[in-house]
């Protein structure tokens, strides 16, 4: 039983999108590694940009500053 956990930024991923991510990877582990897709884990963790540190400072800042 595949488990997936994908971590994005919170920044407006709307539902389809998330949906989207979900079917995706499910459909490329099924393709790629013959995974069942009935037991095929996928889960979206959503990080405030405050919480998502880069090269010592959060994403907050570093957007702030057009990084």
């Amino acid at each position: 039983m595949p488990y997936v956990n994908i971590k994005i930024t919170r920044e407006g991923a709307s539902t389809e999108q998330k949906a989207e991510l979900i079917k995706g990877v499910t459909d490329l582990l099924a393709k790629i590694l013959g995974k069942n897709p009935a037991t095929t884990v996928v889960t979206i963790d959503e990080i405030e940009t405050d919480n998502w540190g880069i090269g010592g400072e959060s994403v907050t800042v570093r957007r702030e500053r057009g990084q």
